[in-house]
């Protein structure tokens, strides 16, 4: 990055600096909470780098190495006060210049951001839409191929993901359950696991995904467990939109449309995984 010309110093963040990551997040409208920076300050194959001027946090970028499979790209916030000088655009194009040796490149983008991630390579995958749901309406019988999911289950979990998400993820796995157990959720099918849901907890929401399931009627059945049992909380998805009938289904039990997003990638263009089993993502920060 030419910091010279942009006036700032570019540096790794630290815990001390996550208030300052926290008040971007708001001023974009972002949910993320001090637990989702400590995440990604912490975890040997994610760093988060910061723009800084004088004291002052004026941007910042994360980047996540999953396995050898790729690596993607989140938490891009520009304070509004300091966009148009080409920050952001400088620690994209560092970031992306740090994981050049991954086949693949991958992020979530708002249709703002994908104008610029098209300009630095980054072509279509799928697109997503967050929904949000403030007043839930589900009926759900307590005998059910769904149950919560408990802490020995985790291995089983991880290795679904892994094939489904297309590379390996399971110690952030293990951290969403470590910080959400009541979300977490498996359906088992004559004896084999056939979906799981894990979740997080947000500044205004409370964040579903990912969800995997072998079908939709899987994903319905986990969806309408969760909600049955928090029916008093804001919750958010990020669905993709590879099945109209489960945006639909969400419509139908209180969601609405909050975002939406393009999943973009740069580099070898696939396939990542098993989207057809994918009704929600993790998220934009984590993939």
């Amino acid at each position: 990055m030419h910091r010279e010309n942009l006036d700032v110093e570019l540096r790794p963040l630290q815990h001390g600096d996550i208030e300052e990551g926290l008040r971007l997040c708001r001023l974009a409208g972002w949910d993320q909470v001090h637990r989702d920076w400590s995440r990604l300050i912490d975890d040997p194959d994610s760093t988060v780098l910061g723009a800084m001027h004088d004291h002052d946090l004026l941007a910042t970028i994360a980047t996540i190495r999953y396995g050898t499979q790729f690596g993607w790209i989140g938490m891009v916030l520009v304070d509004p006060a300091a966009q148009g000088r080409g920050i952001g655009t400088a620690m994209l194009r560092d970031a992306v210049e740090s994981v050049t040796d991954m086949a693949s490149v991958r992020l979530d983008a708002t249709p703002a951001g994908r104008l610029l991630y098209q300009k630095h390579g980054f072509s279509d995958e799928y697109g997503l839409t967050r929904m949000e749901a403030t007043s839930v309406s589900v009926d759900h019988a307590p005998h059910t191929i769904v149950r919560a999911m408990t802490r020995g289950e985790l291995p089983e979990v991880v290795a679904m993901d892994r094939a489904v998400f297309g590379a390996p993820r399971g110690g952030l796995l293990e951290w969403m359950y470590e910080g959400a157990p009541q979300l977490a959720l498996v359906a088992e099918r004559h004896g084999n696991l056939c979906g799981y849901l894990l979740g997080r907890h947000g500044h205004h929401f409370e964040h579903l995904g990912p969800l995997v399931a072998d079908d939709i009627n899987v994903a319905m059945n986990m969806t309408k467990a969760c909600l049955a049992r928090h029916r008093d909380q804001a919750f958010v998805m990020d669905a993709p939109h590879h099945d109209e009938e489960w945006i639909r289904f969400l419509e139908s039990i209180g969601f609405r449309p909050q975002r939406p997003f393009m999943r973009m990638y740069r580099g070898h263009p696939g396939p990542f995984g098993a989207i057809r089993q994918q009704f929600a993502v993790l998220g934009p920060e984590f993939g």
